[in-house]
């Protein structure tokens, strides 16, 4: 693994057992042999509470939003349009956001980009074709599952093929404007291209004067495409660890998985939604 992937994942441990009481994280799909190897290696960190139905979705995003289940973690036999339809449907969205988005936490080799190596990047699995406005939505959206999940102030990027109009952007340009309006305490710049979101000398030369060019740890992309190319990019060439996608919006954490997923993956999953349902009681310690 990475090591800034193994760190990662390290510190989530330790943030998680810092926690009085474990968190009891529901698995609908517990007839699969990997969420069942999966569970042995979370115990004594949280109690996984495994489903043995085939149509169980439904019930653990029911259990999650009364309260009897901490959060869940689905996808390695549903599809992702069925797990976000019965966390959308079931759990509902916290207070100012609509819609679902999903992140991922890239973990790189160069421990100098992002928060110790750790970038967030989303929307990479709900939102097709994002307006200005929604943008802004997962940007709010992500900011506070770093604050959760990184445990550090985001520094967020709009993502385009043009820096401060160099090509013009309207889109990202009034996500901008609209994301200070609604959210104006986040250290967030755009239209920004990635390298001038990354790399500090890029930033001063493209974008001087930016609150957080060239020191971005939360990416922001202008569409789906661009976002599940650039992490799958990032994880093949690059050599990076994904984490997620997790899903973002929700009242209560309610995660999917790949389908291809391993056990080291649902550990990792369940591991950040127990964190996730924390919330900012944990962002602090």
């Amino acid at each position: 693994m990475v090591q800034s992937a193994d760190r990662f994942l390290a510190v989530q441990v330790q943030r998680l057992q810092r926690i009085t009481g474990k968190k009891r994280i529901v698995f609908p799909e517990g007839l699969d042999p990997r969420i069942q190897a999966a569970a042995k290696l979370l115990r004594g960190l949280v109690d996984p509470l495994l489903l043995d139905s085939r149509d169980a979705l439904q019930q653990a995003a029911t259990m999650v939003a009364s309260g009897e289940a901490d959060g869940g973690v689905a996808g390695a036999v549903n599809t992702t349009a069925e797990t976000a339809r019965a966390a959308f449907q079931i759990i509902g969205m916290a207070e100012g956001i609509r819609r679902v988005s999903g992140a991922f936490y890239m973990c790189v080799r160069d421990a100098s980009f992002g928060h110790n190596g750790v970038l967030a990047f989303a929307d990479c699995a709900m939102m097709v074709d994002p307006a200005a406005d929604e943008i802004a939505e997962v940007a709010i959206a992500t900011a506070r599952s770093v604050r959760i999940v990184m445990d550090t102030e985001p520094r967020i990027a709009l993502l385009s093929f043009s820096t401060k109009g160099s090509a013009k952007d309207p889109k990202m340009i009034e996500a901008l404007r609209i994301l200070r309006e609604r959210a104006p305490s986040l250290i967030v710049d755009g239209e920004l291209q990635a390298d001038a979101a990354l790399v500090p000398s890029i930033g001063q030369a493209k974008a001087p004067g930016s609150p957080m060019a060239g020191r971005a740890n939360t990416l922001i992309f202008p569409n789906l495409a661009s976002a599940n190319i650039g992490y799958k990019l990032v994880e093949r060439l690059g050599g990076a660890r994904a984490f997620g996608p997790f899903l973002q919006g929700l009242k209560k954490p309610f995660n999917d998985l790949s389908r291809g997923c391993s056990v080291e993956d649902i550990y990792g999953a369940a591991v950040i939604t127990a964190l996730q349902s924390e919330g900012s009681k944990v962002a602090s310690i």
